[in-house]
């Protein structure tokens, strides 16, 4: 079973966890819907959905079963650091399913990342 991704953060190419999506498909660079917000959690970003929310830039990726259990464990869905969900994105993804990490813990306080991390 294979699922598309969007990552935003420590995830994307160049970054420090990268290297979890080894031999996975890139698709592309994408933009969500305007409905999210980043926030600088320290060494990583958090999003969260946000209803005065702005277009968040990251990739897209197809990911198979293995990858996608990584990925949760990196993100931390078994401590409810993070969960799984369906993201809305702009342009050639706006028709597919697609999940990204969204963080569940208080933003009170932390710096808003606008757009883009970092």
């Amino acid at each position: 079973m294979s699922q598309v991704i969007f990552v935003y953060g420590s995830l994307k190419q160049g970054y420090a966890l990268h290297s979890l999506l080894h031999r996975q498909l890139f698709l592309g660079n994408a933009v969500t819907a305007p409905k999210y917000r980043l926030f600088d959690l320290g060494s990583y970003p958090g999003l969260v959905a946000c209803p005065e929310g702005l277009a968040i830039h990251g990739e897209v990726y197809q990911v198979d079963a293995n990858a996608l259990h990584r990925l949760d464990e990196a993100e931390g869905v078994a401590d409810a650091l993070y969960a799984r969900r369906e993201i809305q994105l702009q342009s050639d993804f706006v028709h597919r399913s697609v999940h990204a990490w969204f963080w569940l813990g208080d933003v009170s306080g932390k710096p808003d990342c606008g757009a883009r991390w970092p």
